[in-house]
């Protein structure tokens, strides 16, 4: 096995030179509370399989196939096979159904489905819409106690029977090929697929060292989805690149990560936005500081829990920046101002902000951010849409859609996603701020606020909408919370309406979705409190 590791292609892909093939490469936490451990052997080994698996379902080079499942083993196999075989796999959000899941196949002509257990019924919803693409495996695990289903081949057999060697049609590393086509979150519509080669895995491989500097005896935890390139890239590549210990959820939870982190000596997870202030929302605990994390790898913290969060939890917090198309900047703890994601490294990237006729903008001034590759051409590649892909890297600038601002030393800040800022009563209303407030009412678990169009009819003018979600077993107190909104924000900051939702819908990437919330939304709906009647005590 010693020769063929050498020549694993995603081993060497990540600069990986195995010295202890029966190390624990990833261990995989799952919701019941068990966990799967993975050697370099393992990872090895089951990639063939499935390699061997895809071969015979008739998947090869510049084949694509997805992939339906939350953290899984089976996730990073797959990905490993299509490396392997010069094929492309396509990772989707487990909780699309319908439109959305039969979209993402098709788009991407999809020649195969490999998905997990509790999802069959999602790809079977839409068997009629997708009869040229069939299931060629299903993982069952042991914790979800679903039975097995005869009509599809049954992934666990297939990592028991076939064999662990490198097949005879596994290609020779090449990080020019595409490997997998991940979509973006779909915000604003339907999701695009990028197509990522090789190189990224590289490139992720450099972020561990070069940006988030991560040591020899870190262990590493993150509790995104594998089919976000989050997790791929802060942590999952950095760690086998490094050759340390990846520690990866099934899924985000917010009330059990530092327990998590404490039984296996997590020293860095990664978060974003959302997820700070989910777990910040969390009642405060004695123990909260008494845990072995060090650093936080975070995209989006808000300004104002931030340096809460880092005394609270004893860590400190590295923000950073970037998008699956490209892009990034990062602030490292202690260099620049709170808010700010930073610089971008000039290596890698040079970033600027412009106006709307690309001229760029000065301090304090907000505009688009724009970035290119300093010593690569920049350049997206959307599957099947050339043109949205050259509109992308117009001028050879990637164009972000993120509206942001520097500072006079050029740290940047984010300020809103473009022709999403809130405007009332002629002030821009900072929504992080106002869910900080909200978030501190001991019945919120979740809040999202956001804007719809002012009842007044002026023009770019907002009424504010905090949707709310209680604790579990909990309702939420509308008096009471109005109450402390009135007492600590200012007049135009106070939430025209509150939304009492269940949970807050979210992207895989935890962003809160507040389209649906938006659509959600009626002023006379059940689940929306009027807060200005409310407090003149008029409210129904």
């Amino acid at each position: 096995m010693s020769n063929e590791l050498k020549e694993f292609p995603l081993f060497k892909s990540l600069w990986l030179k195995i010295k202890e093939p029966d190390k624990t490469a990833l261990i995989i936490v799952n919701d019941d509370g068990s966990d799967e451990h993975i050697t370099y052997a393992g990872l090895f080994e089951n990639t063939n399989r499935i390699s061997r698996s895809l071969i015979k379902a008739g998947i090869g080079e510049g084949d694509t196939f997805a992939i339906v499942m939350r953290n899984h083993p089976e996730f990073l196999y797959c990905l490993s096979a299509a490396l392997s075989l010069g094929a492309m796999v396509v990772p989707i959000d487990p909780r699309s159904r319908g439109a959305k899941l039969s979209f993402q196949i098709k788009n991407t002509r999809c020649k195969g489905i490999i998905v997990s257990d509790e999802f069959i019924g999602s790809i079977k919803e839409i068997e009629n819409d997708i009869r040229d693409v069939p299931v060629v495996g299903v993982a069952y695990k042991k914790h979800h106690k679903i039975p097995v289903n005869s009509a599809y081949p049954v992934l666990n057999e297939i990592l028991e029977k076939e064999s662990g060697s490198l097949p005879d049609k596994a290609l020779p590393m090449n990080l020019k090929r595409p490997v997998q086509i991940i979509h973006t979150s779909g915000t604003t519509g339907d999701p695009k697929g990028v197509m990522l080669r090789g190189q990224r895995l590289r490139d992720s491989a450099l972020l561990g060292k070069i940006i988030y500097k991560y040591r020899d005896d870190d262990i590493l935890y993150n509790g995104l989805s594998m089919t976000h390139g989050n997790c791929q890239s802060v942590t999952l590549f950095p760690a086998l690149s490094k050759g340390i210990t990846a520690v990866i959820g099934e899924k985000f939870t917010k009330s059990r990560i530092w327990d998590i982190c404490r039984k296996y000596g997590c020293t860095s997870f990664s978060s974003l936005g959302g997820m700070m202030a989910g777990i910040y929302n969390e009642p405060p605990k004695p123990d909260d500081a008494d845990n072995p994390v060090r650093v936080v790898i975070s995209a989006g913290t808000p300004a104002a829990i931030w340096e809460d969060f880092e005394k609270r939890f004893n860590v400190k917090i590295h923000e950073w920046y970037a998008a699956v198309e490209g892009g990034l900047a990062h602030n490292p703890p202690g260099k620049g101002p709170v808010g700010s994601f930073g610089k971008p490294n000039f290596l890698m990237y040079r970033m600027k902000i412009v106006d709307e006729n690309d001229k760029e903008a000065g301090p304090f001034v907000k505009g688009e951010l724009i970035s290119k590759m300093t010593f690569r051409p920049t350049k997206v590649d959307y599957f099947g849409k050339k043109k949205e892909s050259d509109e992308k890297t117009k001028g050879g600038w990637l164009r972000s859609g993120d509206i942001c601002h520097k500072d006079d030393k050029g740290f940047l800040f984010f300020d809103f996603r473009k022709g999403g800022g809130l405007r009332r009563q002629g002030d821009f209303i900072q929504p992080d701020y106002v869910e900080k407030i909200i978030g501190e009412h001991e019945s919120v678990s979740e809040v999202c606020v956001y804007g719809v169009p002012a009842s007044s009819g002026a023009p770019g003018e907002s009424d504010l909408v905090a949707a709310v979600a209680p604790f579990p077993g909990k309702k939420i107190d509308v008096d009471s919370l109005s109450a402390l909104c009135v007492k600590k924000l200012e007049r135009n900051s106070v939430p025209s309406y509150f939304q009492i939702v269940d949970d807050i819908p979210k992207t895989i990437t935890e962003k809160a979705l507040d389209r649906i919330l938006r659509e959600q939304f009626r002023p006379d709906a059940p689940n929306v409190v009027d807060v200005q009647k409310l407090t003149s005590g008029k409210s129904r």
